[in-house]
């Protein structure tokens, strides 16, 4: 059980050189760790679609060069189908209108199609045939290399009168090259097919385009080598690939087409495969291209790597410069530690030595000069305590003359009642009060209801001195009355209303309290001479600039006046007070219409409310 408690409490006896150094290493380890951990996730996406975009953008490099072959063939089909000389002489021929009496003409009209035939695949080598109803036929190859009439044979020459119209298509799939000589370099050809018909839709010959499949494998090993790029028809059988023994064979790692540009990652026979196809725009068609994933990921995982190998290199280093400073910046706690060890055992006269601009130097100083002036401070902490209890006891008799004052206040006061003189003995009672809670620090705050009864005190004094009464009237919600606010706050605004206000005449003071959920709204409201709209309007600028010194000893007008002769507080002094007491949670505005009287108004936050949230 020791033993476990040791363990566990390792840490706490590690010096602090070896608990800062720990720390380090933890504060940069974990973090390093966690953001590697993270790095690596996103890393894996981010090289995942930067492959899928390469792959993506070799296979629209590799669509833009096959649908330029394959939209040669249709640019040749079309002009066959849309040439109204081609058109008119095929149409007289499959017909039996031709003039073919005369052997010149006749030789002319057929060398003049087959020089246009010829015309139409000089940039581009493909080969025309033209293969009329009446078995006539034109191309632009020797028919001693392949008899055209030979197309009627194909299982897929049938199929031909179900085409639509002008654009009606059909492409033959991958077949066997029927050129004898071109054969042994080029095994499998791909045709486009269409029919030539009247307005009637009646069918007179027929156009069959064909190149060779070795053009379009040409263009698949534009692309890396390890990338591999195959032509599929709509039923997923290899049209055209690098490799001529997969010509004819299904291709099973795709399925369906998207009809978009798609890529996947698959796994077949336990690799990981980009697999990106393609659709061609001109029939079901698409173009598929397939790629080992770690091939295709290979130079940007590099990349990744080669930073990450940078930044744990980086990391090592600068932890062992963190390890190396720490070591040199914790060598004078060290020291420090040795010292006080020394003077524990009681010599008194160790030092540490060590000195410097910074903190540890400081120390250092500090603590020499400590050990040097202990028995100063000895004698000064006496010293202390002696003249501390002198304070006290000068503190104790600075109270006694208060409390004295008050006994002697209250002795006149009852001398003054047995007379008879009851106004006289009131004013003694309220005089005291006032004296009572001006004097006595105990408090800073005190109730409400506590306020307003020395507030009643003070208009008693008041109208003492007055030459006309001023009646007070309180309008006190009850749950206001328990609210905490600061000492003789309201006298400096009921004495502003007495001396400037009504100019020592006659008036009413009406003191409004209620609660607006945890906030206690104030009005202290006269009716005395009021202010004018400017004069508001500059007060109320000065009590928002309460920590400017704020100052009302000039105003000229009702509300607002100089100082009392009793608290010495003004207008804004109440301000600044409560702003320093309860800041943005109090407010003061002044309103006053002249000869009416002027209102001001206080916001101020229940302090209890609070603290309970």
């Amino acid at each position: 059980m020791l033993r476990k408690i040791g363990e566990r409490n390792w840490f706490g006896r590690l010096s602090i050189r070896h608990k800062l150094m720990a720390a380090a290493i933890a504060c940069i380890l974990i973090p390093a760790a966690l953001t590697q951990l993270i790095y690596n996730s996103l890393t894996q996406e981010a090289v995942q679609r930067q492959a899928i975009s390469n792959a993506q953008d070799s296979l629209l490099l590799v669509d833009g060069s096959v649908s330029n072959l394959f939209q040669g063939m249709l640019n040749v089909a079309n002009y066959i189908q849309v040439n109204p000389d081609m058109n008119t002489y095929f149409k007289l021929l499959a017909f039996g209108q031709a003039d073919e009496e005369d052997e010149y003409r006749s030789f002319t009209n057929k060398n003049r199609i087959i020089q246009q035939l010829d015309s139409l695949t000089v940039s581009e080598r493909s080969y025309v045939s033209v293969l009329l109803t009446d078995g006539t036929a034109f191309t632009n190859y020797s028919m001693s290399d392949y008899n055209p009439t030979s197309l009627r044979n194909e299982s897929w020459f049938t199929e031909l009168n179900d085409l639509n119209g002008i654009g009606g298509s059909y492409w033959v799939g991958t077949s066997p090259t029927v050129f004898q000589y071109l054969s042994p370099d080029n095994p499998y050809q791909i045709s486009l097919a269409r029919t030539l018909r009247r307005d009637d839709s009646k069918i007179y010959g027929y156009v069959v385009v064909t190149v060779l499949e070795k053009r379009v494998n040409q263009l698949f090993k534009r692309l890396p080598s390890n990338q591999e790029v195959m032509l599929l028809d709509e039923n997923n059988r290899i049209l055209s690939s690098g490799d001529p023994e997969k010509i004819g064979q299904t291709f099973d790692d795709v399925g369906a087409s998207t009809g978009g540009l798609h890529s996947s990652v698959e796994t077949v026979g336990g690799t990981k495969y980009l697999i990106t196809e393609k659709p061609l725009s001109f029939n079901d068609w698409r173009l598929v291209s397939k790629q080992r994933y770690e091939e295709a990921i290979v130079n940007i995982s590099s990349i990744f790597n080669r930073v990450f190998l940078v930044q744990f290199t980086s990391l090592v280093i600068f932890l062992l410069l963190l390890l190396a400073l720490l070591r040199a910046f914790t060598k004078p706690f060290v020291q420090l530690g040795k010292t006080v060890s020394a003077v524990q055992r009681g010599n008194l006269g160790a030092r540490s030595g060590i000195r410097g601009r910074d903190e540890i130097g400081r120390l250092g100083f500090l603590l020499d000069q400590m050990l040097g002036r202990v028995q100063e401070m000895i004698t000064e902490v006496s010293e202390t305590q002696t003249r501390k209890r002198k304070a006290e006891l000068k503190m104790l008799q600075a109270q006694i003359h208060p409390h004295f004052l008050f006994n002697v206040l209250n002795s006149i006061r009852m001398k003054v009642m047995r007379r008879g003189d009851t106004e006289s003995a009131k004013m003694i009672g309220s005089l005291s009060t006032l004296l009572r809670m001006t004097i006595k620090n105990e408090e800073d705050e005190i109730y409400l209801h506590e306020e307003l009864e020395l507030l009643a005190h003070y208009v008693e004094l008041m109208n003492l001195r007055q030459k006309e009464e001023v009646r007070l009237t309180l309008d006190i919600a009850s749950e206001a009355m328990l609210v905490r606010v600061p000492r003789l706050f309201l006298q400096p605004l009921v004495e502003n209303a007495l001396i400037h206000g009504f100019n020592q005449k006659s008036g009413h003071v009406r003191i409004g309290a209620e609660m607006h959920g945890s906030t206690l709204v104030l009005a202290v409201e006269d009716n005395g001479i009021g202010m004018d709209e400017q004069a508001v309007e500059a007060l109320n600028k000065k009590l928002l600039a309460v920590g400017a010194s704020v100052r009302s000893e000039a105003e000229p007008s009702g509300g607002v006046g100089t100082v009392g002769s009793f608290s010495g507080l003004g207008l804004a002094n109440v301000a600044e007070r409560m702003k320093l007491l309860r800041g943005e949670r109090f407010s003061m505005t002044v309103e006053s219409i002249p000869d009416q009287g002027t209102t001001i108004r206080l916001m101020i936050a229940d302090e209890r409310a609070d603290e309970n949230v």
